[in-house]
């Protein structure tokens, strides 16, 4: 899904450019990024929103005609893997059909887990 030619200035103006129904998902998306990462700062990279952590992105997420997607899947042990399977669609991208429940709490997991990828990054940075 488009939202238009041009890159929108703030996650309002790409959040605007959708259908109702779809800026509802998108809004509550939003939220459960910033609840799970209160820390990360907005922004838009790539035309689609963005939050940022520590000066590293830290997730992405965008709507499509028939989906929402996150970006990028974090790692982690096999557990965390087989929970976040039913979504991959390609390296790096979990995919969310817009004609099912979107599972907010998973994203939110996801937010964490890369939060505490960025961390453990930033923390050997400073190390070496």
């Amino acid at each position: 899904m488009k939202t238009t030619q041009t890159t929108p200035k703030n996650i309002d103006e790409y959040i605007a450019g959708l259908p109702g129904d779809v800026q509802a998902i998108m809004q509550k998306i939003r939220a459960t990024i910033k609840k799970a990462a209160p820390e990360a700062e907005e922004t838009i990279s790539y035309k689609m929103p963005t939050f940022n952590l520590h000066g590293r992105y830290l997730v992405y997420f965008a709507a499509y005609k028939k989906h929402v997607s996150i970006y990028p899947v974090p790692t982690g042990d096999e557990n965390f893997h087989q929970e976040i399977s039913a979504y991959q669609a390609g390296k790096g991208t979990l995919q969310f059909p817009l004609d099912q429940p979107i599972p907010y709490r998973l994203i939110s997991k996801v937010v964490k887990y890369r939060a505490r990828e960025e961390a453990a990054r930033n923390s050997g940075r400073k190390e070496t």
